[in-house]
């Protein structure tokens, strides 16, 4: 049984000094949920955001948020990203020394756990953890930066996990050069979740088109598999 698409826009591209704003939109332009890509400088080259400005949105939008940590040691500091108003927190399986244990927190504190995998690091990664995890993010490009180009192989490393997860009901993320040139074969491979940034917000016809538009390929996308 084929996993709900969901359209998943990442905040990076928007309009930072209005992003309560830009939330709104988006949802008016009907995603499904919304991503905050938290970077510390530090596992990712770049900075973005902290807790404070998720939680200044929240009351802007109805739709689920998940805050995307790329950011070492999460486990000291996801608790205030739900604080913020986020259901789903996605650390990666790099990120800290003790996966089962940070997965295992968060979903005692009373989050939705997902995993992020960057291209390199091999699905096995995930072996031990599958029961602890509503979500797998795989990562199509290496993370830390929009605006790249989608990484072909990891296509097949789509295919392996969707047939490794212990779950149907795990959903499969990818994230990084998701548009629609590229979207059909990566729901193809069974994902479900696609996260964009540049696609979306740098449509020529706008957001609600650009939703439109990836929604209808990726659902014929997935009928077609």
């Amino acid at each position: 049984m084929h996993r709900e698409i969901q359209i998943v826009p990442s905040v990076l591209p928007a309009n930072l000094a209005a992003l309560g704003e830009e939330v709104e939109r988006l949802e008016e332009a009907g995603v499904d949920k919304i991503q905050f890509d938290v970077m510390d400088g530090h596992f990712v080259p770049n900075l973005t955001f902290g807790a404070d400005v998720i939680a200044s949105t929240r009351k802007y939008s109805s739709l689920p948020f998940e805050a995307h940590l790329m950011i070492q040691e999460p486990e000291r500091t996801f608790e205030q990203y739900l604080a913020a108003g986020c259901d789903l927190i996605i650390v990666h399986a790099e990120s800290t020394l003790h996966l089962d244990r940070t997965l295992t927190a968060i979903r005692a504190a009373g989050g939705r756990v997902g995993v992020a995998l960057n291209p390199s690091t091999p699905e096995d990664a995930l072996k031990y953890v599958y029961h602890l995890v509503d979500l797998i993010l795989v990562m199509t490009v290496n993370p830390g930066f929009g605006g790249q180009q989608f990484l072909p192989e990891m296509k097949r490393k789509v295919a392996s996990v969707a047939t490794m997860r212990q779950s149907a009901a795990i959903d499969i993320e990818v994230d990084g050069g998701i548009s629609a040139q590229t979207v059909s074969e990566i729901v193809a491979a069974g994902a479900n979740h696609l996260v964009a940034g540049s696609a979306l917000f740098r449509h020529p016809a706008g957001l609600k088109a650009a939703v439109s538009e990836m929604r209808s390929l990726a659902i014929t996308a997935q009928g077609n598999s």
